[in-house]
Parts: structure tokens; sequence; C-alpha cells
């Protein structure tokens, strides 16, 4: 976006570069943080929050080399670093979301009831919110986006990451006239059954953590990275779990194919009069990027797109092969705060929530570790399913105990486990279906 670089160059002609907060501070945190601190005039990170102050006193001292870095316990001290002009760090998100001095903050952190202090404490002082947390956003984001709106503030996904990028793409499809019937993400593995152990090795060479590489290769993430997306635009699945062709067999290093070879794989599944829905693919060049497959319905227009090489139709094919993170989350931030402008957020009732599958055979008693472990993975469902079916939302699992035996790969329900007490998360959800009249049973909601 053009119209963006203009108006940072403003901000910093006129000495008010936007003051962004952060939450978390890890590979993603840092690599924001040295974007905006090198290539990001008219932008400034003043303050992080992280379980270890360590790790953001590190993401400052490399970004921001030379400079002390204040450690604060409490408001009154971030708010003072900030006026100094010092960066300033925090073990409380909380105190990053009430700060004055802050316009927007990032999280970035892929928890719930740590990032949620942060971000309702945004919402609630004026701040817009930027979320490269996936699994936030997938669980009650539809919620925090009314919470937004009531607020005055935007609440968004990125760009950078596969959401936002397809957002983007979507938008542009549509500004042409083109209806989009299908919104994908492009993988180069997908294992269910993958854990920790078998992705150690990758996360240690990139240095990575390995909960979060073990969440993209078993499938979680893009299940979250889609239910945003259809959240987003109304889409819906095709079914539990996306269609998610793969000709790879599971094995990544088998030639790439045409990306214009899976349209024809997918058009048995397209409904051009439908909402369009949200899926996956594996093994296709040109990526990791994303796609959109649309139609239009004017003869002579659909003439001028064989012109233009995008054949005789009915669907087209239009992609971005590239999906660049952090580098892009800096654009995310102005087009909240100088145009109010969100990337990607829920446009109303959630259209598809991410459940919780039993990875392998789970017996009583156990008790499920979450995102990216070794007891369970996350699959994108239509809304209405995971309602009338009572599942539980992967966002909310972990630390569930098992009341009963769970075989491989069956979807677990509220009434499967005994979840924790007193998480605000478990909370919001419950204000989320109250919000949107997705009924559950009292008993039910007795576990939480």
């Amino acid at each position: 976006m053009i119209i963006v670089d203009t108006a940072l160059a403003k901000r910093a002609a006129e000495g008010r570069p936007i003051r962004v907060g952060m939450v978390g501070a890890g590979f993603m945190g840092s690599g924001i943080a040295l974007q905006i601190a090198k290539s990001v005039p008219g932008m400034q990170l003043v303050a992080i929050a992280a379980r270890r102050t360590s790790q953001a006193v590190a993401a400052f001292e490399a970004s921001r080399t030379g400079e002390a870095v204040r450690i604060a316990t409490t408001q009154a001290e971030i708010e003072a670093a900030i006026v100094a002009g010092e960066p300033v760090v925090t073990d409380d998100p909380a105190l990053i979301g009430v700060a004055r001095g802050i316009e927007a903050i990032v999280e970035v952190t892929g928890s719930m009831d740590y990032a949620l202090l942060a971000v309702e404490a945004a919402i609630a002082t004026g701040k817009h919110v930027i979320l490269m947390n996936a699994e936030l956003d997938g669980t009650v984001g539809p919620l925090l986006k009314r919470k937004a709106d009531a607020a005055g503030v935007v609440i968004t996904n990125c760009d950078g990451d596969q959401p936002g990028v397809q957002m983007n793409l979507i938008r542009f499809v549509k500004g042409i006239g083109v209806k989009p019937v299908l919104s994908g993400n492009i993988k180069a593995l997908q294992d269910e059954y993958r854990t920790p152990e078998t992705q150690r090795g990758f996360a240690e060479k990139w240095g990575q953590n390995v909960h979060m590489v073990t969440s993209f290769a078993d499938g979680t993430k893009i299940s979250y990275e889609q239910a945003i997306v259809a959240n987003g635009t109304g889409m819906r699945v095709a079914k539990r779990g996306m269609i998610g062709i793969d000709p790879t067999g599971k094995n990544p290093t088998l030639p790439l194919r045409p990306l214009e070879e899976y349209v024809q794989m997918f058009a048995p599944h397209l409904d051009p009069e439908g909402p369009g829905i949200v899926d996956y693919i594996v093994g296709a060049r040109p990526g990791p990027g994303v796609f959109v497959i649309g139609t239009h319905d004017d003869p002579r227009q659909k003439h001028y797109l064989n012109l233009y090489k995008l054949g005789e139709g009915p669907y087209y094919l239009f992609y971005t092969p590239y999906h660049l993170c952090h580098f892009e989350v800096p654009m995310t931030i102005a087009r909240a705060v100088l145009f109010g402008d969100a990337a990607l957020a829920p446009v109303g009732a959630p259209q598809v929530g991410v459940v919780a599958v039993a990875k392998r055979d789970l017996k009583a008693g156990e008790v499920l570790d979450g995102i990216g472990g070794f007891t369970i993975y996350g699959q994108a469902d239509n809304m209405d399913a995971v309602v009338a079916e009572r599942l539980l939302p992967m966002g909310l699992a972990e630390g569930g105990v098992l009341l009963h035996d769970i075989p491989k790969d069956r979807a677990l329900t509220f009434r499967d486990v005994r979840l924790p007490e007193g998480r605000r998360i478990d909370a919001l959800y419950e204000e989320m279906e109250r919000e949107f009249g997705l009924s559950r049973p009292v008993e039910d909601h007795a576990l939480v």
C-alpha cells in the first residue's frame, strides 16, 4: 500500500512516530523489533512485555544498539521511559495495554490468558490491537472484534502472515469484479501425527519454538489461519479438516506441482453460488504463498481474462507466491493507526472454529498438552457442527483432564474433559457463545 509509506513519512517528518508496544519477544517478536527499528521511519517500538524480560531486552539491544533498556514493574515507570525516549520492558503485559503514549500493541505470543491481559487492557484504553496470534484470534476473535468496535479501535490480524496475505488478495480479486469461491493456503507438509520430538531438529536449525513448529506440521496452525479467513469473509469449510489436497503422500522432498493443476482438483467442491470455502494444498509451486480461485459471470470480461492469460474459466486462479511474516507487520500497524483499516478482522459471528482431535489413543486421566504437543491436533470445522456436537475448541483444551478413553483421530467434546478453573479464555468463550447465540448445554458450561 503506497499510501502507507507516504503517511509514515509525514509522521517521521513531523517528529510524531507511531509508538508501538509489543507482547512477546521470541522468534517473530525479535524480527518485528528489528524491522521497525531499521526499516520503518515514522514508527517506533517503545515497550515490550515478555515472560522472560531478558528476551525483551535482547530484542531491543539487537535493534536499538547503544541504548540502555529500562526494566519496569509499574505503569508509571513505563510511561516515564516512553516520555524519556528510552526502550522499556516488563513481564506484565497488562502494563503495555494500559500505558499512555502507546497508540497500538502487537501481540506475538500464541498464548491465551497472557495475551488477553494486554489485549483487553489495550481495547479498554483506546489502543489498536494487531494480532500475530492466530490461536487467540481463531478462538475468540469475533468477540474481541465486537469489543474493539464498541471502544472505537481496530483489532486486526496482520499483513505478512498467510491470513492477512489471503485477505489482501481477496480484496484485490473482488475489486476487479471477480467473485472469490475459494481462499487457499500452500503448505510443504501436512502430517497430523508430528510431535515436538519429530520436529525438534527443524526448530533448532531455525531458532524457533518447537511447539510452534509442530503446530505448523500437524495442521493446527493452518486450521487456525483458515478459520480466521473464514470468519473475516463469511466463508466456510467443505468438511472438518478441510479438503487439503496432498499429492505428496507426506513426502516434502518430492518435486512441486504447478499450482494451476490444483484448480481442477478443487473444481468438484466449488459452488459459484455459495459463500465460498477456505482450504489448503500441499506441495505446490510457487510457494510458500496463498491463492484465490474466483469466477466471473460477464462473457465480455471473461474474454478479457482469457486474453490476459488467466484461461477460459469458469475458474480463475490468483496467487501471491510468498508471505513475509514480520517484514509486513509494520504495514498493518500503520493501516490501523493512520487509516482505521484492518488487514483482516471478523465480520460477525464465528463461521469456523478449530476443534481438538486426538493425536494418538488417549487414556482417562491424561492431561492434554495443547497446541503443538503430543496429545492433540487442531482441525477447522463449521461452527454449526462445533455447536451441535459440543466439540472442544483447541484453544481451550490445554490442561484439560480426560474423563474417558479417546481413540486416535476422534474429535474431543466438552463432555470428555474437565477443564482448569479460573481461566479468562474460558470465560470469554462462554461470553462469545452468549453474544452470538451459540447455545451449549448448562452441564457442558459447568465443566469450564
